[in-house]
Formats: structure tokens, sequence, C-alpha cells
């Protein structure tokens, strides 16, 4: 098989399995509702807490984050070259952003960019998990921790030695990331972005 006829067989392979919403499963699977039909209408665990089900939401983050995880480790295993591992992390987080089997409507791509990040370049990963997390207990907004990791995940990538080969690929999730958080952004300005935690029951 050739090396091109490989990357791309790999890359369609993350893509699908990014398009995976565990959302829309821990729904089905937890007897919710559509994440879609209620609250920001994003299938991502911050919307799925607003059911007010925790099980639900950590289910959703932990599985959304470890498909890109288990994507960019498959890659690696296979001792597929860098530029194709980099090319299965970008294709996996595009997966989740838009996914074949949601009409490609997917989530905003936080946890699985976070699972992707901490395969793909640990260091990178810790840092840009650590600076939502702060950020998040800080403001209380998930978006904001977003936003502000994704703005500095770049920055990570050049810093830490072993990541200066995906540089690039973070950075395109980077801005994918945010572009994704537009409607967060202009509620933030306004005021009325929703805190972690807050809004009605499903």
């Amino acid at each position: 098989m050739s090396p091109a006829l490989t990357s791309l067989i790999a890359c369609l392979a993350a893509y699908l399995l990014g398009s995976v919403s565990f959302a829309v499963l821990s729904a089905k699977l937890f007897k919710l509702a559509d994440p879609r039909t209620y609250g920001s209408g994003n299938p991502g665990a911050t919307n799925v807490l607003r059911t007010g089900n925790k099980k639900a939401a950590l289910f959703t983050l932990l599985g959304d984050a470890l498909k890109g995880t288990v994507a960019v480790l498959l890659a690696k295993a296979l001792e597929l070259p860098e530029q194709t591992i980099g090319l299965v992390a970008l294709a996996v987080f595009l997966g989740h952003l838009y996914p074949v089997f949601l009409k490609f409507k997917g989530g905003k791509g936080v946890a699985t960019a976070a699972g992707v990040l901490l395969a793909l370049a640990p260091l990178v990963g810790v840092a840009t998990l650590a600076t939502w997390i702060v950020t998040a207990y800080l403001s209380r907004y998930s978006s904001l921790a977003a936003i502000v990791a994704a703005l500095l995940a770049p920055a990570y990538a050049m810093l830490f030695d072993g990541a200066d080969g995906y540089t690039g690929v973070v950075l395109a999730m980077s801005l994918a990331l945010i572009a994704k958080h537009f409607a967060n952004i202009q509620r933030l300005l306004a005021g009325q972005e929703t805190k972690i935690g807050a809004g009605k029951k499903a």
C-alpha cells in the first residue's frame, strides 16, 4: 500500500471516529433529551450538564476526549509519518466539529482538542488543559476558558520541545475552535453568556 493511500485511509478513519457524538450517545444511554434540542443546542459536555445529569456530562466529556487521544495514539503506534499523524489529529478534530453522522453540525471541539493535544504533544496538552481549568474556575465561563486556552495553545506548541512539528496543526485547531465560539464571544461581550452549571433542566 502506498504511503499516500495509507495516509488517506488513516485520515478517513480518524474523521469517522471524530464524527461519533458522545453527547448524542449519552442522551440515549441516560434517557435524556437530544442535546441539540435545549440550552445552546451544542452536542457537547457543557450543554449535557444543563440537564443536571453529571454522569451523562462526564460520559460525554471523556468520550469526546478519548476519541481524539485514541486516533493519535493509534497513528503513532502504527509508526505513521509525523505529517500523517498531524493530519490524523486534525481529521479527528474536524470530525467532531463537522460530523457526517449529524449532517455536519457538531460540537465545538474543546474536549476532543484536549484529547488530541494530550496524545500529540503531552506537555502542550497539559499546559492547555491547565489554562482551561484555571480560566473556567476563575470566570465560571466554559466558553471563555476554551477561547483563552485556544489562543495560548499555539504558543505552548512553539515553547515546548517535541511539539514544533505539530505547531501548524495546533494553530489550525485553535483557529477552528475560536471560530466555533463566535456566538459565545458575542454573548460574552454582551454579558449574556451562561455560566457553568447554569440553565434549566431538559
